[in-house]
């Protein structure tokens, strides 16, 4: 009976031990979320690369060798966030995410209305606004309903070979997130 009630209690001590450490260690490792990282590469709205560069940490863990990335962070009480680019691709794909990391939303070339990427980020209460008189510069832009506060913006251009290398690097350098 002293053995079941001594592995018992060595049990709960170290469960305990195991608990203060994770709450110890919990701040190391949320400063180093993705939002955290964008703050470091760009202001609000800027647009920073996140592929794996030589000798850098990526931003993304699962980086794709087959596609170059781009972000942006966005606060919708700013307005609305309208994310642009220009160019021709094999592929592009976006996915809108909380400020915690959550898919709130993912769409691609497939999907776009025009021949460009072009799309609003915003509100319900901010669509409703918007329907009621259209600015010329939503007018071919993908409605997209998220109700967060704060954001980022994944714009992906895939590269099926070296030869659109090139065409995909000034694709995402034309790549634009602003407030409207």
């Amino acid at each position: 009976m002293h053995r079941v009630l001594y592995a018992v209690l060595v049990g709960l001590v170290g469960a305990g031990i195991v608990h203060v450490v994770i709450l110890l260690l919990l701040p190391t490792y949320s400063q180093r979320d993705a939002w955290s990282r964008l703050t470091e590469m760009a202001d609000m709205y800027g647009v920073a690369p996140i592929d794996v560069m030589p000798g850098e940490r990526p931003l993304l863990r699962t980086a794709d060798p087959f596609f170059h990335s781009v972000a942006c962070r966005f606060d919708l009480a700013d307005g609305i966030a309208h994310v642009g680019a220009d160019g021709k691709v094999p592929f592009w794909s976006v996915s809108v995410y909380d400020r915690t990391g959550q898919n709130v939303y993912s769409f691609n070339d497939r999907t776009q209305t025009g021949p460009s990427l072009d799309f609003a980020v915003m509100t319900s209460a901010q669509i409703v606004e918007v329907r009621k008189e259209l600015p010329q510069s939503l007018e071919q832009s993908v409605f997209v309903e998220a109700n967060i506060g704060e954001g980022i913006v994944v714009v992906r251009a895939f590269i099926p070979d070296s030869t659109y290398e090139r065409p995909v690097e000034d694709f995402l350098k034309t790549v634009d997130c602003g407030v409207d």
